[in-house]
């Protein structure tokens, strides 16, 4: 089977934290992660529960109301998926 790279971006603490669990598991990052992926992919689902509490979820949901207000207030609410995506591109190249 071939194999490819992939690149994960984590906070250097977590990272350091996750090695030595994995070590003390007989295990490197890397094997941790296609054990991961594997599991993933072979119960078509995340292999652990995902959740926010209720205040974070309700928190949550106001932020998206505002959000949804502030578009629609400046007529942006009928954007289509590649209008978003150019916003966003703008966007990124702004802050460049």
């Amino acid at each position: 089977m071939t194999q490819v790279s992939m690149t994960v971006r984590m906070d250097m603490q977590l990272k350091q934290k996750f090695d030595m669990l994995c070590s003390q598991f007989g295990m490197s990052a890397n094997t941790a992660m296609n054990v991961f992926a594997n599991a993933v992919v072979q119960q078509r689902r995340i292999p652990f529960e995902i959740k926010a509490t209720e205040e974070e979820a309700l928190d949550g949901l106001a932020a998206f109301y505002a959000l949804r207000a502030e578009a629609q207030k400046n007529g942006l609410s009928d954007m289509s998926l590649d209008e978003i995506n150019e916003e966003i591109r703008k966007s990124r190249l702004e802050r460049k």
